[in-house]
């Protein structure tokens, strides 16, 4: 056991390494706080710079801060020596009898006993008689905190027992800092009198927490996996499906390795385990688990089912798919899910018409999964999304906000706003927000599209935070089955982010050029053209198979959310069911791009009019249990889909999900 004072000996480093490493936006707001930090090119603190005045000195006993340095820029302020007291203020310097070397400046300092003598470093002018702190001003010398007298010496010395902070004192902890206890990460509050609860290491994940480094480290530690569809943590959530169906079908989740190493797969839902599998390298896994009956099932109201999610983790980075229901029948769809660090806490819903069958209205819905406690859900309807079956805490006019747990599902669904197909009642466009990050997956419980084409499908879709959309898009349609030499028809909504959104398309499509407001939508009517969309603020493109008895093939409705241009990738594993009659990979690359599909180089493309783009439908073999590559010399984009007689899948088979500014 480390004694008291190698504990706190021990603290003190770390809390100054940590500050060097880990704080540099923490120091940089707190050094904008008080007086003596400099912010310009020559000492100030900017993003990303782990030399900052305060850090440098804590580590190397040497004061940074001078005036008029080799950029010409000045240093205004007062920094400290935290090994010799030496102080700067302006163009003043003063320091103790003994010269120092800065080893991060490289700046001699010269020194000086006597009060009246100017000495300088190169290019620096420091007059030595006037750097006097100001009386009551608070210097840290090591651990010691010092109080200036403001003749040049010191009223009052305190050795702290923690850390000890320029300007403020003795301190519990660097603000920003960070340490480990056991496997949760601690961040020193801002003012450096507490601890708060960072991120969670998450064992199962494989990821432990470094005390040496105060942060989670590990293949599927956040840092490690960037921000893609590849993860380590899921939350598979059971949709909406015809009545009837989990009695006779399975709903899964097929789990792809995407790595050399066994993944080792946990599935639990609430506190209750599931099942736990491994996953060979660089294969695929289906992984069958129950129907939750309370979110299939029937057709309303809305509600909120305690513990509805699965949570699927892995300690390898694994890509995630759900297909409900697994097994090829007359009414499917399946979801490409995303990794929990890649949620965000903004969303718009993509869904489609209640539609009246039987005197029954099948709703379209929204399905919200949080992975925090204490999440608060904020509905706003769209023009479309106010006519909803009022439940949990959901208005009849779909306004709402809602308080839910971890792994809770709040499900959202339409109501009959009119008699007939189409109904009005569409939740299409309406946002959903919170004040952590969340999951929304939308669909439809089983729909005609267009609304008067039987026969119904079940639709779903994991959609893309907002904060990942972009301004342009490039829509195919996919291919006929058995005939594919023949484009499937399929309606396209483009639907807007932001008020007075302006649409281009290339070639020109019969559409709207403008949507006025935030939520609504512009419709392509059965189309079977290829074009690129894009706009002046962030949109959203969804992509709608059209049914059956439309006389486009085999197959009916399936829903596939665009990947933005911006947001493609070099490549791609992912998963394709066999037992389809045909499945696809529809591959969108530049026309000088070079693709593989399996190892097999793809031929047969087709230009996008003039925009630089083609496509390419490439047929896939029912080898390797569905699992399937794509890589290319260039960043793609790529879409999957399964069909067969009156049932469909179709989802994106990857994506990056980087954040991009509006």
């Amino acid at each position: 056991m480390i004694g008291a004072m190698e504990n706190m000996t021990f603290r003190t480093f770390r809390t100054f390494r940590t500050l060097r490493t880990s704080a540099p936006r923490a120091l940089a707001a707190l050094c904008l706080a008080l007086a003596g930090c400099g912010d310009d090119t020559g000492g100030g603190t900017s993003e990303g710079d782990t030399t900052s005045a305060s850090a440098t000195e804590a580590t190397t006993g040497a004061p940074t801060t001078s005036s008029a340095g080799p950029t010409g820029s000045m240093t205004s302020g007062t920094g400290t020596d935290a090994t010799t007291g030496g102080t700067t203020s302006g163009a003043t310097t003063t320091t103790d009898a003994t010269a120092t070397t800065d080893p991060t400046t490289m700046t001699t300092l010269a020194t000086t006993t006597d009060p009246g003598t100017t000495s300088t470093d190169p290019g620096t002018t420091s007059d030595t008689g006037g750097g006097v702190c100001l009386q009551g001003e608070v210097e840290c010398d090591g651990g010691v905190a010092k109080i200036c007298d403001g003749m040049g010496g010191y009223e009052e010395e305190t050795p702290c027992d923690d850390a000890c902070l320029d300007g403020v004192g003795c301190v519990l902890c660097i603000p920003g800092s960070t340490e480990c206890e056991g496997d949760q990460v601690l961040v020193c509050n801002q003012q450096g009198d507490g601890w708060e609860p960072g991120e969670q290491c998450d064992a199962v994940q494989g990821v432990m927490c470094d005390p040496d480094l105060g942060s989670c480290v590990g293949a599927c530690a956040p840092q490690s996996l960037g921000l893609s569809y590849i993860g380590c943590d899921y939350y598979p959530t059971v949709t909406p499906q015809h009545d009837g169906y989990h009695d006779s079908e399975q709903f899964a989740a097929a789990v792809a390795n995407t790595t050399g190493n066994p993944a080792n797969i946990t599935i639990t839902r609430g506190a209750q385990m599931i099942t736990q599998v491994q996953v060979a390298p660089n294969s695929v896994q289906v992984i069958v688990v129950p129907w939750v009956d309370a979110l299939t099932d029937g057709y309303g109201p809305s509600k909120l089912v305690v513990d509805g999610s699965y949570r699927l983790r892995s300690d390898q980075p694994v890509t995630v798919y759900q297909y409900n229901p697994l097994t090829p029948t007359s009414t499917n769809d399946a979801s490409l899910l995303l990794p929990v660090n890649t949620w965000g806490a903004d969303y718009v819903v993509a869904s489609y018409n209640t539609w009246h069958f039987g005197g029954n209205g099948f709703p379209g819905f929204y399905a919200v999964t949080a992975r925090h406690d204490d999440t608060e859900v904020t509905l706003t309807p769209s023009p479309t999304g106010g006519t909803v079956l009022a439940g949990a805490g959901v208005a009849a006019n779909g306004t709402g906000v809602v308080s839910i747990d971890e792994g809770d599902v709040l499900l959202v669904a339409s109501a009959q706003g009119g008699g007939g197909n189409p109904d009005p009642a569409d939740l299409t466009g309406t946002r959903v927000t919170a004040n952590k990050d969340i999951q929304v997956i939308g669909g439809h419980k089983c729909t005609n599209v267009p609304p008067t084409v039987i026969a119904c499908d079940h639709l779903e879709e994991s959609l893309f935070p907002v904060d990942t959309l972009a301004k342009e898009y490039i829509v195919v349609p996919p291919v006929q089955v058995p005939n594919n030499n023949l484009k499937k028809g399929q309606i396209v909504r483009v639907v807007a982010t932001e008020d007075d959104t302006t649409l281009t398309f290339d070639p020109p499509q019969p559409a709207p050029g403008n949507i006025a407001m935030a939520g609504q939508f512009v419709e392509l009517s059965t189309t079977t053209e290829s074009f690129v969309v894009s706009s002046d603020k962030k949109i959203m493109v969804v992509q709608y198979m059209v049914g059956q008895a439309a006389g486009y093939g085999n197959s009916d409705p399936a829903m596939l959310q665009a990947v933005a241009t911006e947001q493609y990738r070099d490549q791609y594993l992912f998963h394709a069911p066999t037992g389809y009659q045909a499945n696809f990979v529809d591959i969108i690359a530049p026309d000088s791009a070079s693709v593989s599909v399996d190892g097999m180089n793809v031929g047969g493309w087709e230009a996008i009019g003039n925009t630089g783009f083609s496509v390419a439908h490439v047929q896939l073999m029912n080898i390797n249990q569905g699992n399937h590559d794509v890589s290319a010399d260039a960043e793609i984009g790529i879409s999957v889909y399964g069909v067969q007689s009156y049932g469909t899948y179709w989802y994106p088979g990857g994506l990056n999900l980087n954040l991009i500014p509006q």
